[in-house]
């Protein structure tokens, strides 16, 4: 049978591993390098004359779209 110190080793032991495990899983997580090579494609194939992203962004911009911080003049 299974002393009080016995279980309290074990459930030291195995909550050490679960952090560990978790430490090693959000630090392999943040410096995964991201597959870019997919959108890269969708960018360049434009042979049906339509703009890539950037530039709806500034031209939405450009025709009056609402922006975010307003600038502080309308008040």
């Amino acid at each position: 049978m299974l002393t009080d110190n016995d279980l309290h080793r074990l459930a030291v032991f195995l909550g050490s591993c679960a952090m560990i495990l978790i430490v090693l899983y959000h630090f392999l997580e943040v410096n995964a390098k991201d597959d870019e090579d997919d959108t890269v494609p969708a960018t360049k194939n434009s042979k049906n004359g339509s703009t890539d992203a950037a530039s709806r962004t500034t031209s939405t911009a450009a025709a009056g779209g609402s922006s975010v911080c307003g600038g502080g003049k309308d008040r």
